[in-house]
């Protein structure tokens, strides 16, 4: 028999509820949890698709307007019905649902007014496109910066949570004054001034550097489960986002 520890036991208790598991087992977007989880999802990785769009070529407007629509189309209950039901990652059927969009829909799409009014997912057009002024002036193609910007929303989703959960617990400045060691691990002498800082021993501060750090690569991987359909696909995916990234 397989030992478990307390570990193995908390992630397969927390991978039963992640996000695009819970749309996929539930097979009904309809059912409220699976459609508050769908509507999360999107809200949360909305602007990767909107980078995508705009590197395929299409205008300002066009793009902000074919993104909400893509949302408010994938959001009733017969889009997902007619999906595949291996959908796995939430990542890659994204960009592959996208992808048919523009190819099959454009004239349909631009033929009414999109969304038929609707706004499904909340989706900040002005500040896509300030994200999108500044990406890279590379050679990238627009899968590769779906890839590399869905990489990034997700790191910044983990940190907002993290920071989160700091504020609510009261932890607001041990925050503000570790999460640059989640990047660099800090020498003796920034150790010692982030222990004169908080108040804390040296040790203290090691410890609490420490239990930061797992806190993050916890939440990194309930953030990635949240995106696949299965708990075995974490680490390999886990993988795959760094390497978009060490790629940049």
């Amino acid at each position: 028999m397989p030992k478990t520890t307390a570990n193995s036991t908390a992630r397969s208790g927390w991978f039963a509820t992640t996000h695009w598991s819970m749309v996929c087992r539930a097979g009904d977007v309809n059912a409220p949890r699976s459609q508050e989880a769908l509507e999360s999802l999107c809200r949360t990785y909305w602007y990767p698709l909107y980078a995508y769009v705009r590197k395929r070529g299409y205008a300002v407007e066009d793009a902000q307007d074919l993104t909400q629509e893509f949302f408010a189309r994938m959001l009733d209950s017969s889009f997902l019905a007619k999906a595949d039901p291996l959908r796995g990652r939430f990542r890659s059927f994204l960009l592959t649902s996208m992808e048919r969009f523009l190819a099959n829909e454009w004239d349909r799409a631009t033929a009414q007014k999109r969304g038929g009014g609707k706004a499904p997912v909340p989706i900040q057009t002005a500040e896509g496109e300030t994200r999108y002024g500044v990406e890279p002036a590379d050679e990238k193609s627009p899968e590769q910066i779906f890839e590399y910007n869905w990489a990034v929303t997700l790191l910044e989703e983990v940190m907002r949570k993290l920071e989160a959960d700091h504020v609510e617990r009261g932890q607001g400045d041990m925050w503000n004054a570790l999460k640059s060691c989640l990047v660099v691990s800090p020498d003796e002498e920034s150790r010692a001034e982030l222990a004169s800082r908080l108040g804390l021993s040296e040790g203290a501060v090691r410890v609490a550097v420490h239990r930061l750090r797992a806190s993050y690569r916890e939440l990194l991987r309930r953030e990635i489960a949240g995106t696949l359909d299965s708990e075995a696909e974490v680490d390999a995916e886990m993988r795959h986002l760094f390497k978009v990234l060490a790629k940049k």
